[in-house]
């Protein structure tokens, strides 16, 4: 669910929707999702400052109720 909530959260942001994707794995430490999104949309997703990308993950976090979620942006 969560991947599915970022996927369309992320779709809204970027120029090109067709090119995001979210992978997520899990690990110890948590689950991670990464967002892989087109090359000239990765500063929108990040944001000036990274603010967006603090958005997107605490929005995540706030949806997570308690799990650990980390969110990263890929370097595709």
């Amino acid at each position: 669910m969560l991947a599915a909530a970022l996927e369309h959260i992320v779709k809204g942001i970027v120029d090109h929707p067709d090119d995001v994707r979210i992978t997520a794995s899990a690990s110890p430490r948590g689950d991670l999702l990464e967002v892989h999104v087109h090359p000239d949309d990765r500063g929108r997703v990040i944001g000036r400052g990274g603010r967006t990308a603090k958005a997107l993950r605490t929005l995540i976090t706030a949806l997570a109720d308690g799990r650990r979620v980390r969110v990263d942006v890929a370097d595709d």
